[in-house]
């Protein structure tokens, strides 16, 4: 996860944001699809290459307030050594790891509740790591990638809004 200067897509309807974030943006008009552009992404904000055959597939989309997609990558990027990244100054403040075995501790998730106008409006999930607390569309797609990979062992706990149609 990065922390950085550039906020993160806000999340599924969701209009909080969360400081930390996996690498990515907007496509570019030279990438080739989602995947091009999340590899790019990755390399510009930490000086990460990820082959594309290291590519496992591409998580259901979700959508921020303004109804943009953003559509979440998931790779193997194999043992990571935080010492060997170049984060890229003008994008990224900080960067950290969170092993699945930390995610899948009950005593690092949490819910948070919102609501507007004294109604329920969501529950988002959050993930606990020392000082930082993971949130927003950051922590959907966390959640999003626990349900895959260990199916029976996380307990997901999230009520989605339905998107408002236009």
């Amino acid at each position: 996860m990065i922390q950085g200067g550039k906020l993160p897509p806000e999340g599924l309807w969701f209009d909080t944001l969360c400081p930390f974030s996996f690498p990515g943006g907007k496509c570019d008009p030279d990438d080739q699809d989602v995947i091009h552009t999340a590899l790019r992404e990755t390399r510009e904000e930490l000086g990460l290459e990820v082959p594309k055959e290291h590519v496992w597939g591409v998580l259901q989309p979700v959508y921020d307030r303004r109804k943009a997609t953003v559509v979440p990558v998931l790779a193997n990027v194999g043992p990571l050594d935080l010492q060997n990244l170049r984060p890229n100054p003008e994008e990224v403040d900080e960067v950290f790891e969170l092993s699945l075995a930390h995610l899948l501790q009950t005593q690092n998730q949490g819910y948070t509740h919102f609501c507007q106008g004294g109604h329920f409006r969501y529950t988002m999930p959050v993930f606990l790591h020392g000082p930082h607390r993971v949130w927003g569309l950051t922590a959907v797609i966390t959640e999003f990638t626990l349900k895959l990979l260990a199916p029976g062992i996380y307990q997901p706990c999230l009520a989605v809004p339905e998107m408002p149609r236009s």
